[in-house]
């Protein structure tokens, strides 16, 4: 189920939060954990029953298996267990993401025609699968509570967490859950919570799925593309991932909030950021934070050296482009992503001189070159692009008109007609989308994320009230193509 469809909007998210409450009300809070499991078992197995099945093994075999480990002091046996934890889970991520691309690979360089199993990914498998990992790791190195099967299930299958992230550790959700003093509704949490959840909504449906059109056809026209409107191409899917990701984590954010649950911050402005390395302290910032506690420090992090450390910063980026997809592009991105923050860290103190908008500016520029392999769908389609992209005409002139035609017939651009505006529109047809794409990029630049409106001091009048309201229903008004998250796919 999506967050951007009628279904999720008008039945299931009024029907989990009212249940919720109303069986805390009556003082059931087991009941309320195991409504709120439920509801959420059928959010995840709205669209296919195997994925649910899936999750719910895997779910059982990690419970069982710490439970395993809380009944053994032994050092050998704890570590045995361990390794079967990481082993089974990592498997089982391999398998289904991985397998048909190892194969692939196998049979290219080799020869070989092993046959390919053609899985579907299961949504959300790399979230939960890393969720999962963390707990595993924790009980091991004794960092745990004693959590009763209905608390460790619901904390995985929280459904706002769960397809996308943010990668939420057990001792930041299960004790919110526990608490009584948020298992009444609070109705400040209630307000931040829909204003959140709206500003994620109208971030996805009117920016990111309207940028994705012209995304796609970019990729799908190659051959009709130019300078021009290769630049633009990569701005927009520059912007159309950040709101789609920024837009999933607000409503995420936000429906946490609903449940008196302050979910952990994990988008936070990434494009104000003037330097590689800070752009991922702000971008997914659950994923690093993971990286850097289960990864990166124990490989050693920074405390062997400066060539360790490079050495230690390259793993990660690598693993970080591998748990994105099975792609070659998603492996190269990582570690071009790498050596720009080995980079970065190297000259770092030599480079202090230039002024914070320059270095946002270069950052943000290197992001988006490297969000255009990012989005390619093999290392040929992106060789493909750039050679296209350094054309500076083709027959149609400086760009081809099709390729913002799409922007162009929006309902909010034929108001803009009947405004008196129509003249400038088809004088200068991509004037538009210029100025739109222009706007986006301040706002990443300059405005205040939504974490920071959410939690900005004072009471929520009449004026976010009507944002609200004026947003949620602009948004249900554009749900025409429900689209999915573009994070669905890692």
């Amino acid at each position: 189920m999506l967050f951007n469809s009628y279904i999720f909007i008008f039945l299931f998210f009024p029907l989990v939060v009212l249940g919720y409450f109303a069986f805390h009300h009556f003082g059931k809070p087991k009941m309320a954990l195991g409504y709120l499991l439920c509801m959420s078992m059928w959010f995840y197995g709205y669209n296919s029953i195997k994925y649910l099945f899936i999750l719910l093994t895997s779910v059982i075999l990690n419970y069982l298996l710490v439970e395993l480990l809380d009944r053994t002091d032994r050092l050998l046996y704890r570590r045995l267990l361990l390794i079967a934890g990481i082993g089974v889970n990592i498997g089982i991520l391999f398998y289904y993401k991985y397998y048909d691309f190892f194969i692939g690979n196998v049979n290219k360089w080799f020869k070989t025609d092993y046959a390919f199993l053609r899985l579907i990914l299961p949504l959300g498998i790399s979230f939960y699968t890393f969720q999962q990992l963390s707990y595993v790791i924790d009980s091991y190195r004794r960092e745990c509570e004693k959590y009763d099967f209905l608390e460790y299930a619901a904390y995985v299958i929280f459904f706002p967490q769960l397809i996308a992230g943010p990668i939420v550790y057990h001792d930041e959700l299960i004790p919110q859950l526990r608490d009584e003093r948020n298992h009444r509704i609070n109705y400040e949490n209630l307000s931040k919570g829909l204003y959140a959840f709206s500003l994620g909504l109208a971030k996805k449906v009117l920016v990111a799925d309207t940028l994705s059109k012209i995304v796609t056809w970019g990729y799908d026209h190659q051959s009709s593309q130019t300078m021009l409107s290769g630049i633009i191409i990569i701005l927009c899917y520059t912007l159309q991932i950040y709101f789609d990701f920024s837009g999933y984590c607000d409503m995420a954010y936000g429906i946490g909030y609903l449940f008196n649950v302050r979910l952990p911050f994990n988008f936070n402005s990434p494009y104000k950021a003037n330097s590689i390395g800070e752009f991922w302290d702000r971008w997914h910032m659950t994923l690093t934070r993971f990286f850097t506690k289960y990864v990166y420090i124990p490989l050693g992090g920074s405390r062997k050296g400066k060539i360790r450390t490079y050495i230690n910063i390259f793993i990660v980026f690598l693993v970080s482009g591998i748990w994105h997809g099975a792609n070659w592009t998603y492996i190269v991105w990582g570690i071009v992503h790498g050596i720009a923050k080995i980079l970065d860290r190297i000259f770092e103190k030599s480079l202090k001189w230039i002024p914070n908008i320059i270095k946002r500016i270069l950052t943000f520029a290197f992001v988006a070159v490297a969000w255009s392999l990012f989005r390619a769908s093999s290392l040929k389609q992106f060789r493909r692009f750039w050679k296209y992209s350094f054309k500076l005409v083709n027959k149609y002139g400086l760009y081809d008109g099709e390729f913002v035609e799409s922007f162009n017939n929006l309902t909010e651009m034929r108001i803009l007609y009947r405004l008196g505006l129509g003249g400038i529109i088809d004088r200068y047809p991509l004037l538009p989308l210029a100025v739109f794409v222009l706007l986006l990029i301040l706002a990443c630049f300059f405005m205040k994320n939504t974490q920071e409106k959410v939690e900005e001091s004072g009471k929520y009048g009449i004026r976010r009230l009507a944002v609200t309201v004026v947003l949620l229903f602009w948004s249900v008004m554009s749900l025409s193509d429900v689209s999915e998250f573009l994070y669905f796919n890692f």
